[in-house]
């Protein structure tokens, strides 16, 4: 087998090869590289990533932790796949939360944080104009993150990033696009309304985007991918 090396900047983010591990994973579902259901072999993370079983493990139980990985007895590890009532309290909680950290953002907001967003946004248009889906995948989370941010509370921020982890395999399961066509009409408003510091109008506009994003899921969608755990995990074989 090939010698296998992670992507430069998943290296240098990772110090033990647990943390390897788990930061490959996280972006490879964030990007919708790995999909539901995947099986993650330990055998399989430790040819790739070079490292010992327990390794493997203890990065899994960290993973299962966040609910982005299922452990199941006897059969291994999965990445999550989360059930149609899973995915509708999973936007039930992000619309809660949002709502919490929208009004806080308000409060908190600077002329630079709002600057940050708005390039945000332009840079996703830019990532779905070019077909860079992982790229709009990842600048979309960045955004709502950002939102937590400048809110303040590092708690609902952690929920928060779990939540819209979650999000991303909900859309790749269930959403024929994989993601959101209406986030460069929606995400513009709501940093509209941030500058405003229109508290009502910026609460309904959130609602009213991740209702949009919940309105287009297809419970009866099947999900298939053919590519190797390397390739999804976008490992490369060393030359």
């Amino acid at each position: 087998m090939d010698e296998i090396a992670v992507k430069d900047d998943m290296a240098e983010a990772a110090r033990t090869p647990e943390d390897a591990i788990v930061v490959s994973i996280l972006a490879a579902v964030a990007e919708q590289r790995l999909p539901a259901g995947t099986k993650l072999g330990e055998q399989a993370l430790s040819d790739l990533f070079q490292c010992h079983r327990a390794n493997v493990r203890r990065a899994l139980t960290a993973l299962a932790a966040q609910h982005v990985v299922e452990l199941r007895p006897n059969r291994g590890a999965f990445v999550a796949t989360p059930s149609p009532q899973e995915a509708r309290e999973v936007f039930e909680a992000r619309r809660t939360i949002e709502r919490t950290l929208g009004r806080a953002a308000i409060e908190r907001a600077t002329e630079a944080d709002i600057l940050h967003m708005r390039q945000t946004i332009a840079e996703e248009a830019t990532a779905r104009s070019t077909g860079d889906k992982p790229a709009e995948l990842r600048l979309s989370r960045a955004f709502h993150m950002r939102l937590a941010t400048i809110a303040g509370n590092r708690v609902l921020e952690r929920f928060l990033g779990e939540l819209t982890l979650r999000t991303t395999l909900i859309l790749g399961l269930y959403n024929e696009s994989g993601t959101s066509t209406c986030a460069e009409s929606e995400h513009g408003p709501i940093v509209d309304a941030i500058e405003a510091r229109d508290e009502s109008g910026l609460v309904a506009l959130l609602d009213e985007h991740l209702r949009h994003l919940e309105a287009g899921l297809d419970f009866s969608r099947p999900a298939t991918d053919n590519r190797t755990l390397a390739e999804q995990l976008a490992l490369r074989a060393a030359e």
